[in-house]
C-alpha cells in the first residue's frame, strides 16, 4: 500500500495508490469533497489529481448562456427550421428546371 502526505506548491496533498483508491473510494472522494487535494498515482499511468466537479466544469461555460428575453418568442424548433430548409430547397431546384 502507497499512502503519504507531500508539500506540494504549498498545500498539503495527500498522494495515494490504485490499490488503496479502490479500497477506500468513498472515503477519499468525501475528502476531496471537503477540500482535501489528493493525488492518484499510477504505476503504469502516472499521477491524477482528483478534483470535484463544479458549475465552470459544463461544455459551455455560464457567461456564454444568454438570458430569455424578448427575441425568445421568435425562436423556432428543430423541426420548424428542417421544414422551412426543405421548402427552400424545393423552390430553388424548381427554379433550376426552369
Amino acid at each position: 500500500m502507497y499512502t503519504s502526505s507531500v508539500h506540494i506548491k504549498k498545500k498539503n496533498m495527500l498522494v495515494i495508490s490504485t490499490r488503496d483508491f479502490r479500497e477506500k473510494q468513498g472515503e477519499y472522494l468525501r475528502m476531496v469533497k471537503n477540500g482535501k487535494d489528493i493525488v492518484l498515482k499510477s504505476r503504469n499511468n502516472g499521477s491524477f489529481k482528483i478534483t470535484p466537479i463544479t458549475d465552470d466544469d459544463s461544455l459551455v461555460k455560464n457567461e456564454h448562456i444568454l438570458a430569455p428575453d424578448g427575441e425568445l418568442a421568435r425562436a423556432i424548433t428543430m423541426d420548424e427550421l428542417l421544414s422551412g430548409v426543405k421548402s427552400d430547397l424545393r423552390e430553388i431546384f424548381r427554379k433550376g428546371d426552369q
